[in-house]
């Protein structure tokens, strides 16, 4: 099918060889009005009809990592470390398909998805926590929260209730857009939650009242309580950047991703019976998910066999999303505006955020896409590597300074040989850091 008209294809990307940081633990300033948060179930729009151009249609491959489990902690931030990929994979998966709507239809397309996406207030670009902030213009600093909301998910443990925060991540592209830094946080990192207003997760509004600073908090307390702005008051305050976008998204979504696109396909060892989810397989072999079905997949760590139950749980998610996003960028989608409408749609309604209307979206999937396998790099914040007394995570802030004022100043992080500048006609390359140094340098066992 020919492209649109006017359409001009992407040049190939520039190859290169960059550096990937190991995993430590398992990673425009304009900003767009705030509107209330529509409903679930408001009327149903259809988006424009589309002309699809399979150039766009690239799929955006990111690389992390493995580590060895160590000890019970470091099992349990792997764990988190790959739920935080797995939703790093989705968001830019998506996005990927952002950009092949938004050429293919242009104007029609962005007022749908806007008309679509909610948007909640989340950030505060002028706040005293930013440090160097001249250093840090033309930089995109994309705060991503995922959380779940299901029912008996943890919600009332420590005495606070509501949506959590299980995955937080901080998706660092500097203004030369060479490279990608995503840095997670461990959900039970111990922090002095800041005093934020109160956030209704039901109406998706903040109160008048005001809940105190709380020392010695769990990292996902922050979300719970004082939701969107919060955790960017948080985060700003751990890291010293600027938080130019917002994007949060319920794993509750992804059973709507995967209807839309028909269903997928998974291969299992044997049967999945497990001891919360019920029978999911009967034998080994093609498993064919939909639904909710999908879900318990995904959410199965109980199951009869198999002794590693978060490892299991982890290793199905990573085959999941695998599947999902092959099949929602397979041609049996991309040439079907019904399906490619109803996954995207599917995608909004799953998010939220503030200053991702379609414009910054594009803006970091070109940036994404133009990027070499292997040049996002994934880490995690310097921690003790071990829980205190309280169950938490310790955050050794002298190796966590280094890392951000490395990101904020656009230079090598902790144990990265320099990068050399790129000069027409010769490859830029550059050799792997150290791993021993890089945790060495950060502070990280």
């Amino acid at each position: 099918m020919p492209p649109p008209t006017g359409y001009e294809p992407d040049p190939p990307p520039r190859q290169r060889e960059r550096p990937i940081a190991t995993a430590l633990a398992g990673a425009n300033n304009a900003r767009t009005s705030v509107t209330t948060r529509q409903w679930r179930n408001a009327p149903t729009e259809q988006m424009p009809a589309i002309e699809p151009d399979t150039a766009a249609s690239k799929q955006i491959k990111v690389r992390y990592d493995e580590e060895k489990p160590a000890t019970r902690l470091r099992e349990k931030r792997n764990r988190l470390d790959h739920r935080s990929i797995l939703l790093a994979k989705v968001v830019f998966g998506a996005l990927a398909m952002i950009v092949f709507l938004a050429t293919g239809s242009a104007w029609g397309m962005k007022t749908w998805y806007n008309s679509k996406f909610e948007q909640v207030a989340a950030l505060d670009v002028n706040s005293a926590d930013i440090k160097d902030a001249p250093a840090q213009l033309g930089d995109e600093n994309f705060l991503i929260v995922g959380s779940d909301t299901r029912a008996g998910a943890d919600q009332e443990a420590s005495g606070v209730s509501g949506a959590r925060s299980d995955a937080v991540m901080v998706a660092h592209i500097p203004k030369d857009r060479d490279r990608g830094v995503v840095v997670s946080f461990p959900r039970d990192l111990e922090v002095t939650r800041p005093a934020c207003q109160r956030w209704d997760p039901n109406t998706a509004q903040y109160t008048n009242e005001i809940v105190p600073e709380a020392p010695l908090a769990k990292l996902n307390t922050a979300y719970a309580v004082g939701g969107p702005r919060c955790v960017t008051k948080l985060i700003q305050q751990l890291t010293g950047m600027r938080m130019n976008h917002f994007i949060g998204i319920d794993f509750q979504g992804f059973k709507n991703m995967v209807d839309a696109v028909g269903g997928v396909t998974v291969k299992t060892d044997g049967p999945i019976i497990d001891g919360e989810m019920g029978t999911i397989a009967t034998k080994a072999g093609p498993l064919p998910l939909k639904g909710d079905k999908a879900l318990r997949y995904v959410r199965a760590r109980k199951v009869q066999g198999d002794p590693t139950s978060d490892y299991g749980r982890m290793k199905r998610q990573q085959e999941f999303i695998g599947a999902l996003l092959k099949k929602a960028m397979s041609q049996d989608v991309l040439m079907s505006p019904s399906k490619l409408t109803n996954f995207v749609d599917a995608f909004a309604a799953a998010t939220f955020g503030e200053n991702v209307g379609v414009d910054q979206m594009l803006t970091l999937a070109q940036s994404m896409k133009g990027l070499d396998t292997g040049t996002i790099t994934f880490l995690t914040v310097p921690t003790t590597g071990y829980a205190n007394a309280r169950g938490n995570e310790v955050l050794m802030e002298e190796g966590t300074n280094l890392l951000f004022k490395a990101l904020i100043n656009d230079t090598p992080l902790p144990g990265e040989e320099p990068r050399q500048q790129h000069v027409t006609g010769v490859k830029e390359t550059t050799t792997r850091a150290d791993e021993s140094t890089l945790q060495q340098e950060t502070g990280n066992p």
